[in-house]
């Protein structure tokens, strides 16, 4: 993972305070698969660009260990700062050469991270640590289909949303695009023939305004313009709740509004 826009204390913090958990429901789905396509036990998980450590605590209770990597110790930090969950472990390592022995995992997982991997260097290793039977899972969301609601001013509501992200596009990478496109290069590449992909997986929550802010803040563009211009992301993001707020028709941050998300997750599972 050579892409280092989350490394920073500070950001750490944010990502672990705003960025949101996958759907508990999604995970299901995960867990059946590795069921259907290996069977127990369940004993190692390894997450991957585990960031803060929202999936990785999802998979505790399915495993004996996880392990969760990540390029960024600042981010580990906060992950291990989380109580509770004697059975992860969380180390400093890429997707890229996995500190683990051949056929030593049973599922590999990958929550809004597979986007920045190396696809060749880490597929051959995901191939090498694999079980046989074992399991990839690579998710995500696409944020195309973002839907907001409040009273009657949702599509307002989007609107502002959409014209927020047309703000940040000068700061969109490339391995964000990828991400939009929920990884069909990386899925048409996987060398398993048993795989699968689940497209529209819909996330409905209650977040407040200001949350709902404060995870865009944790976005890589946003970061990626706050190195460049950090007044011109700090007026974007206040203006964008201020504007929220204002088509609301209120003044606390704290009102919640209803948002769906649209994940998708990549299911694949390597040869006995």
């Amino acid at each position: 993972m050579a892409y280092r826009l989350f490394e920073g204390k500070d950001h750490a913090g944010i990502y672990q305070k705003y960025r949101f958990t996958p759907p508990k429901g999604l995970m299901d789905v995960i867990i059946q698969y590795l069921d259907k396509k290996k069977g127990q036990p369940h004993e190692l998980a390894v997450d991957l660009g585990c960031g803060t450590g929202q999936n990785s605590r999802l998979l505790a209770p399915h495993f004996k260990e996880v392990v969760g990597l990540d390029i960024s110790e600042g981010q580990l930090e906060e992950a291990r700062a989380v109580p509770g969950y004697s059975n992860i472990t969380y180390r400093k390592g890429t997707a890229e050469e996995l500190p683990f022995s051949d056929a030593s995992v049973d599922l590999l997982t990958a929550a809004s991270a597979a986007h920045w991997f190396d696809q060749p260097r880490f597929l051959a290793e995901a191939s090498r640590v694999l079980k046989p039977g074992g399991c990839m899972a690579l998710l995500g969301f696409s944020d195309h289909n973002t839907k907001l609601y409040y009273q009657d001013c949702g599509d307002r509501l989007k609107n502002i949303y959409e014209e927020m992200k047309q703000s940040l596009q000068p700061y969109t990478s490339n391995p964000v695009a990828v991400a939009d496109n929920k990884l069909e290069e990386l899925y048409s590449a996987i060398p398993f023939p048993d795989k699968e992909r689940i497209d529209c997986f819909q996330a409905k929550s209650l977040i407040s305004v200001s949350n709902l802010v404060g995870f865009i803040q944790t976005w890589s563009m946003v970061q990626a313009y706050t190195l460049k211009d950090p007044k011109g992301a700090e007026d974007l993001l206040f203006n964008t709740q201020k504007r929220f707020l204002e088509e609301m028709g209120v003044t606390s941050p704290d009102t919640e509004i209803e948002h769906e998300l649209e994940y998708y997750c990549i299911l694949a599972s390597k040869p006995h």
